[in-house]
């Protein structure tokens, strides 16, 4: 299974555990090599009121996502799963975090195949045909969901 592939299963079966715990899946990343590979999971509250989780209850969700991944048995042999809050530069996947996190400075990367693909500014939100607004040196630029490789919101200290 390619990476992209195994990423893809790991957030579909974790993401239909997930509302159970009340958990949000912010982003599953395969990292390592073949022999030692790393699956990092960050999670989140699904409670949106909620401030963003502590590390104690990072804890408390290991049990739920040990579970899943080893009734899934993803990866032949070992692996280490490391689990974590978003952190600082927290990475926007789903239609609801391009809403939650509207008026954030954020870094995009799209997946253009001419001219500029990295992008920084003001996220305005996402509308109903997934189409993410974010306003770049002062002009509005749209981005296509299914166009954005990466975003991540960018710590301001």
């Amino acid at each position: 299974m390619t990476p992209e592939a195994l990423r893809t299963a790991l957030l579909s079966a974790l993401e239909q555990a997930a509302p159970a715990h009340g958990i949000d899946i912010v982003d599953v990343e395969i990292a390592g090599s073949s022999r030692a590979p790393i699956i990092r999971l960050r999670i989140d509250n699904a409670d949106e009121s909620l401030p963003t989780i502590s590390l104690d209850e990072v804890a408390q969700q290991h049990e739920w996502i040990n579970a899943t991944l080893d009734e899934m048995d993803p990866i032949e042999g070992s692996y280490t799963l490391e689990v974590s809050s978003p952190g600082l530069a927290r990475p926007l996947r789903k239609h609801h975090d391009f809403e939650r996190f509207a008026h954030e400075t954020v870094q995009l990367q799209t997946n253009n195949t001419e001219g500029r693909k990295r992008f920084s500014g003001e996220l305005c939100g996402i509308d109903d045909n997934d189409v993410v607004t974010v306003v770049v040196d002062g002009e509005d630029m749209q981005f296509p969901r299914n166009t954005i490789v990466s975003c991540t919101i960018k710590p301001e200290f």
